[in-house]
């Protein structure tokens, strides 16, 4: 499995999951808590590095490496 999420790409999903799992935990109870769980799926792949769905449609976000 190699990496397909780069620096920038990477700091983003961290806060968009950070944020949307705050909603979930903190916010004021609505029926529509679920929504925030959703940033699981962000936080993971920034952490893991690699993100599925880039891979099916063949994007990479990390930085070319020079032989």
């Amino acid at each position: 499995m190699s990496r397909n999420v780069g620096g920038i790409d990477r700091v983003l999903r961290i806060v968009i999951g950070l944020a949307l799992l705050w909603y979930a935990l903190l916010a004021p109870a609505t029926g529509y808590n679920w929504i925030g769980w959703i940033g699981v799926v962000p936080l993971l792949t920034a952490l893991i590095g690699n993100c599925p769905l880039y891979s099916i449609i063949g994007v990479s976000t990390c930085p070319v490496k020079k032989a």
